[in-house]
């Protein structure tokens, strides 16, 4: 899910200059309270299929880059054009359409970002074989490889890929079956055949591969996304043509600087998931940019390969997520070099997946109005994986905390009351038919008018102006009521306290279910920690949790946090500091790194009722 959640201090520096389309909206209202928000702009024509922009840009800008990533050796970069990807494309579609392969049995990727994972995805496309990135961390940080055995049986592909079979090799002998090809770029898998990736680059093409292709439909399935998993199993989410590029078209015409330049992205994020995969490869192939893959990761151990590729690239557009601009701007402070080359063409920046610190965002102003003259545009938009993402817009002039704007050209949205709330539907050409194989799953999904519901709340930034747009109020499954009958919102007093705590904090899990007062248990984040105390020892959670300075540094800023509570759902009135990481095997943690709240209240109940106790165990800090 893509939710905006924090803001930037007005700041009296300008905002660099950005062309960007008006956000203008009709309202209805029903008696009931349901709200209807619908753009007054029509939807432009789009592809039938998004390898029509493949075939497009081959033939506009042969030998413009499509995709690079460093080489092996890590000093230069291998380079695709997009005529070399189409040429490919068309290879590999050739191979796998000499193989049972169909959405019963689709193309299945376990490893991460790559020009071979690319390759393949976009054979696959070409071929009208739908495929599916699996996140390698149910391959490399599972010990059990449950999830991962819970995808293929739910997917049953027919061709799974690695990049390297070595480090996959466990995953690989303990859940694929047999009759599976697999097929890896290196490396040998004991007792297993191996089908090499320059196989399927060496095919013919096929006689007919043209009109295959030109066989393709809107409505044919593109791809399968898993859902993260934050508050159940993954679901497997039907991704068509028509999704990906009636989405495409939607962010053209919201941000319709991405139709005046070609856009430059040096990008790490993950494409298992539908920010890192639909949204920035689809938003660098729709509009004819460049996308530079960053293998670096948001991490003290990986931001220097990030820092190493924006010394030589300079983004047009910069995504990241929170913890990756955090990590990038103090290099950016100390750094006149780095911090020349990444703001010379910078556009726009965009965040999404979890809360900006308002310290991060007002320092990334700061040093923006250093480097130009004038703030760098911070923008973000709301939508999940079945919206293809993009679903709500704000505008560079609108963005601040919480707000998500208003829907995109194409979409609906309908927002009904729900236990106090404005529970929020969508409807347009960029939404999921449904869930594969799943359809009890499906059903439940959308309303007897057929709007997809998310399951997010949000609310009029001004009750009296709703073309003003709405905030994010918070995820409805995961709010609850006290025991006196008020309702907790989990969302926004979890983000409040995150902000609070800052830099101590990565996340929080709410309790209170049928109790008389809101308890947390609080994730600490080791870097953040590593600013109290510069001497602990790096991503020691446990280390972290008992640290004199670091417990003294929260208790002051929850105790702060407590004074301004205005009544029982919003004041927290203890906490404990983990200190065991959360578990992807036990479903607490998603791939993405997301909290599911549910389960970890059922995996750690003990600490649950630890903080509870009367009274309060040592471990637990509690407020007077």
């Amino acid at each position: 899910m893509i939710r905006p959640l924090a803001a930037s201090a007005a700041a009296p520096a300008p905002l660099r200059e950005l062309s960007f389309a008006p956000l203008h909206v009709a309202i209805e209202r029903r008696r009931d309270g349901t709200l209807y928000v619908r753009p007054t702009a029509t939807l432009a024509d789009y592809p039938t299929r998004i390898t029509d922009c493949l075939l497009h840009w081959a033939a506009q800008a042969p030998d413009r880059v499509f995709m690079a990533e460093r080489d092996r050796n890590g000093r230069g970069w291998h380079t695709l054009s997009y005529a070399q990807m189409l040429h490919a494309a068309r290879r590999i579609a050739s191979a796998l359409l000499t193989r049972p392969l169909s959405a019963e049995r689709p193309v299945m990727m376990l490893s991460g970002n790559s020009l071979d994972h690319a390759q393949l995805a976009f054979g696959a496309l070409y071929a009208g074989i739908p495929h599916v990135p699996v996140s390698p961390q149910y391959s490399l940080l599972s010990t059990d490889f449950a999830k991962l055995g819970e995808v293929i049986s739910l997917l049953t592909p027919g061709l799974v890929f690695v990049e390297d079979a070595a480090p996959f090799a466990a995953a690989l002998q303990a859940r694929v079956p047999a009759d599976v090809e697999i097929v890896a770029s290196r490396g040998a898998l004991p007792g297993r055949k191996l089908t090499p990736f320059d196989q399927l680059l060496a095919a013919s093409p096929k006689a007919d591969l043209e009109a295959r292709h030109a066989a393709i439909m809107p409505d044919h399935i593109a791809r399968f996304l898993l859902t993260s998993g934050s508050t159940g199993n993954p679901k497997a989410v039907i991704n068509t043509q028509r999704m990906l590029c009636a989405n495409q078209m939607m962010l053209r015409q919201a941000m319709t600087f991405l139709g005046e330049q070609p856009p430059v992205i040096v990008d790490w994020l993950p494409w298992s998931h539908t920010f890192g995969s639909n949204h920035n490869i689809g938003l660098t192939l729709f509009n004819g940019g460049s996308m530079y893959l960053d293998h670096g990761k948001p991490t003290p151990a990986g931001i220097g390969d990030t820092i190493a590729n924006l010394r030589e690239i300079a983004p047009t557009l910069y995504f990241n997520v929170p913890k990756g601009f955090e990590a990038l701007l103090p290099v950016l402070r100390q750094d006149a070099g780095l911090r020349r080359t990444f703001f010379s063409r910078l556009q726009a920046m965009f965040f999404a997946g979890a809360s900006l610190a308002a310290h991060v965002w007002e320092g990334l102003d700061q040093v923006a109005v250093e480097q130009t003259g004038a703030r760098v545009p911070m923008l973000t938009g709301f939508g999940s994986t079945e919206t293809a993402p993009f679903f709500m817009a704000v505008t560079p002039q609108s963005s601040r905390s919480g707000h998500v704007g208003l829907p995109a050209a194409g979409n609906e949205a309908k927002l009904v009351p729900c236990n106090g709330k404005l529970e929020v539907r969508v409807r347009g050409p960029n939404v999921t038919p449904g869930y594969w194989r799943q359809p009890e799953l499906t059903a439940r999904a959308f309303d007897e008018e057929g709007y997809y519901q998310l399951g997010d709340a949000l609310k009029p930034a001004d009750p009296d102006d709703l073309s003003a747009g709405f905030d994010f109020d918070g995820r409805l499954s995961e709010d609850f009521k006290l025991a006196s009958g008020t309702w907790v919102s989990v969302g926004p007093l979890r983000a409040r306290l995150i902000a609070a705590c800052a830099p101590l904090v990565r996340d929080v899990v709410i309790a209170g279910l049928d109790r008389d007062e809101v308890a947390a248990l609080v994730l600490l984040d080791p870097d953040g920690c590593r600013r109290i105390n510069p001497l602990l020892p790096a991503d020691d959670l446990a280390a972290c949790a008992a640290d004199l300075q670091v417990r003294a540094a929260f208790r002051q800023r929850f105790a702060s946090f407590g004074q301004k509570a205005t009544g029982s759902s919003n004041r927290i009135s203890r906490a404990i500091l983990l200190a065991e990481p959360l578990s992807i095997d036990r479903g607490e943690l998603t791939d993405k790194g997301s909290v599911n709240q549910r389960a970890v209240r059922e995996q750690r109940g003990h600490l649950v009722a630890r903080l509870y106790a009367d009274p309060p165990p040592q471990e637990v800090i509690a407020l007077s």
